[in-house]
């Protein structure tokens, strides 16, 4: 196909319009470095104006309140609302700044076949929700505060609270053992060696000590998990507490934990320090959260 021979498609819906310019890109795709060079500062020019022209549209309406009003309707529109965008006359929405936090992290997430879902968005909170192998990892606890989490708080401050919704629970790997969030694999320094492997039973708990802080290790089947050991309600030492099915009780008030995730059962808005973890063979080390 050449420029004589595009023929638009029927464009009534945003799709058709995007059809056409990615048809057209592609196309000039194939040109030579100084034909592209002439169809770049084309369109440069073209949008240079539309932006001026809607600039100094908006400046206008803005002084009729009836008609800033229409034109606040006229943008639900699809396509009304892109090329606004496009010109940056709208600020992108909140869900399309918590989209792009989102997007930020999702490579790494990928990197582990797993993936974040935006399920909600009802400002100043927002529901996400791990898929693939990030739903029902252990280290998903520290793959939300220390990836999820921040980004969305550092992109969009007018959300306060990022609550993570519990997925399928299928998504996890248990053909080996499993340690550590995406976001700790660039982290070389911090690991204490604080046991064997073997050292932690299967289905229990076991204390130690690492960098001053008093921790427990779980290893429940294949996964192992390392927690603060405080409960979220009060702080007060858990271990002591009945192990039972992957769940923990604190033997003070009865608050019920998840071993291999640290969800809070009793109450879902609070959970466990979580705690990086590497296992290497039969040795077990641990990475303190900051």
């Amino acid at each position: 196909m050449n420029a004589v021979d595009f023929v638009p498609t029927q464009r009534e819906t945003l799709a058709g319009f995007i059809g056409d310019i990615e048809r057209l890109e592609a196309l000039f795709a194939s040109w030579d470095e100084t034909q592209r060079g002439a169809v770049e500062a084309y369109r440069l020019a073209i949008e240079s104006l539309q932006a001026e022209a809607f600039r100094r549209l908006v400046r206008g309406l803005k002084a009729d309140s009836a008609a800033l009003e229409a034109m606040k309707q006229a943008a639900s529109d699809e396509i009304v609302y892109a090329v606004l965008r496009r010109h940056n006359i709208l600020k992108p929405s909140l869900s399309e700044r918590v989209e792009a936090a989102l997007d930020s992290v999702r490579p790494m997430l990928a990197s582990h076949g797993g993936d974040v879902e935006l399920v909600a968005v009802r400002p100043p909170v927002i529901e996400v929700r791990f898929t693939g192998a990030c739903d029902g990892c252990p280290a998903s606890a520290l793959t939300f505060h220390g990836g999820v989490k921040k980004a969305v708080e550092e992109a969009c401050p007018e959300i306060t609270d990022i609550l993570q919704l519990k997925g399928a629970g299928g998504g996890g790997n248990n053909d080996s053992v499993r340690f550590v969030s995406p976001f700790a694999l660039g982290a070389v320094d911090g690991w204490h060696l604080v046991c064997r492997l073997d050292e932690i039973p299967q289905g229990d708990v076991v204390t130690r000590t690492v960098g001053g802080e008093n921790v427990i290790l779980s290893r429940q089947g294949a996964i192992v998990s390392c927690f603060q050991n405080a409960c979220a309600h009060l702080g007060m030492e858990i271990d002591a507490g009945e192990v039972e099915n992957g769940i923990i009780t604190c033997p003070w008030h009865g608050f019920q934990y998840d071993l291999a995730t640290g969800e809070c059962l009793t109450a879902p808005e609070v959970q466990l320090q979580a705690h990086m973890v590497k296992v290497t063979g039969n040795r077990v080390e641990v990475r303190l959260a900051k």
